[in-house]
């Protein structure tokens, strides 16, 4: 680990090195180079994102999804990413102990996913179980190949960060990297979270609905982390779409809902929470705090 003040005063070569550690766009890690110095923690993370999002392009994000191994391939996380194997081991460490059913339908998954994108599987897999990744793919894999590079490029951004955090010692103290929307579910029926329930964040683009990110709860019922750090999403209207249907299969209960679809208004940058109470037939849901 480096501090903010040595990542600001190391030379160009050097730098690019370190940040090449978090991301391998040859533009983005450029662009971070030559934004030096940084005032802050925040003000890096804020350009890391401003670069991505506004300055780079499906190009660029190909480019970036080649510096990491397939989810739970650990042949090539030895052999290919050795600078990086530590890291990559530690995001993935919850896969490692998946059972064999759940790891052979991953990787079947991960292969339909490469072959019909054309690219491996992107996802901040840091906290997430195989089984949660598992029905993160099998949405995505529904995905019009135009739509879900952007939902790929908003994962790989995430990884971006969670992996500046191990890069500058401070990062996470002293920056804000929290999803801009959130959500929380509940099951009134058991009073209990409704657990590794799939969401999809979708956007107005051209008048259709395009997919965004793709989270599943968690423990608790929540997912904190559906966009990327210092993602900002434009004034407009967005719908959080809950995948009821396929909870309530795991929970044995017959749902009325097959999934549940909030359309709300976001109007500035403030964070949005989108809270979901859910029973077999009937929900609920109000703006957050």
């Amino acid at each position: 680990m480096i501090t903010l003040e040595e990542l600001n005063s190391i030379d160009a070569q050097e730098a690019y090195a370190k940040l090449e550690q978090c991301c391998v766009s040859k533009t983005w890690v450029t662009k971070m180079v030559t934004s030096r110095p940084f005032s802050s923690e925040e003000a890096l993370v804020s350009r890391a994102a401003d670069i991505w999002f506004n300055e780079c392009d499906t190009t660029d994000f190909k480019e970036a999804f080649t510096g990491h191994p397939k989810i739970g391939d650990v042949t090539s996380l030895q052999k290919k990413f050795n600078h990086t194997k530590d890291w990559a081991n530690d995001e993935q460490s919850k896969v490692a102990s998946a059972n064999i059913e759940t790891i052979t339908a991953l990787a079947a998954a991960n292969t339909a996913y490469e072959n019909k994108f054309g690219y491996i599987f992107i996802v901040s897999a840091s906290g997430k179980s195989a089984d949660e990744m598992l029905s993160i793919i099998s949405t995505r894999l529904y995905h019009d190949v135009a739509n879900e590079i952007y939902v790929a490029m908003n994962e790989q951004h995430k990884i971006t960060v969670i992996r500046l955090t191990k890069l500058i010692t401070t990062l996470s103290i002293n920056a804000k990297i929290a999803s801009q929307i959130t959500t929380h579910a509940l099951d009134t029926t058991i009073g209990n979270p409704a657990r590794h329930m799939c969401v999809t964040l979708n956007g107005l683009r051209y008048k259709k609905w395009k997919p965004i990110a793709v989270g599943v709860t968690n423990e608790e019922g929540r997912i904190v982390d559906l966009l990327a750090p210092k993602r900002i999403l434009k004034s407009g209207i967005y719908s959080m779409v809950f995948d009821t249907k396929s909870y309530y299969k795991t929970q044995q209960e017959q749902g009325f809902y097959p999934e549940v679809n909030i359309q709300f208004t976001v109007t500035d940058q403030s964070h949005y929470h989108i809270p979901l109470l859910i029973s077999p037939f009937g929900y609920s849901t109000y703006r957050g705090s």
